[in-house]
């Protein structure tokens, strides 16, 4: 595939329905996480124009700053600390409207405003990292968002194999 990526739509779905099949062509026979993870961010970062867009790894019982497009972030994260935390406590998908109401919310930069963070599972069903999208206006994020970047991290751990770098 050719490393340029050409995203179309006006709406959200449009521009994620065009995105995911360039995202799983990026990912397709790359069988470094690390290599799939930098790609899935940049392709988010400017095919979506999020305010930033990262990957989150658990590595000695802590979330690790993994590869990331944007601004620089918080390096290291305790489970159930902030909203990567808490998705890793959880399991589950976490949307945030505005993160400066978020009880616990690690500020990394004072732009972003609103977040999602989206569980990586490895193939026994154990939350092996996040993936963590930032915007800088509030309420960026709704289920559009959960559906399509719920599939973008199932491509990242290609079904659970080779989340570890």
């Amino acid at each position: 595939m050719s490393e340029e990526l050409t995203v179309t739509g006006s709406s959200r779905e449009e521009r994620y329905r065009s995105l995911l099949p360039q995202v799983r062509a990026l990912a397709a026979g790359e069988p470094d996480a690390v290599a799939r993870m930098a790609n899935i961010c940049a392709a988010l970062k400017y095919g979506m124009g999020y305010f930033w867009a990262g990957f989150y790894l658990v590595k000695g019982g802590e979330l690790v700053l993994g590869p990331f497009q944007g601004p620089v972030a918080c390096t290291r994260i305790a489970r159930g600390r902030g909203v990567c935390g808490r998705c890793w406590e959880s399991g589950e998908t976490v949307i945030v409207e505005d993160v400066r109401l978020f009880p616990g919310h690690i500020a990394c930069n004072p732009a972003s405003r609103s977040e999602i963070v989206v569980p990586l599972k490895d193939r026994e069903g154990r939350v092996a990292g996040v993936l963590d999208v930032d915007q800088d206006v509030a309420g960026a994020f709704d289920g559009v968002d959960r559906k399509y970047l719920e599939e973008v991290a199932a491509v990242a751990t290609l079904g659970g194999e080779g989340i570890e770098p």
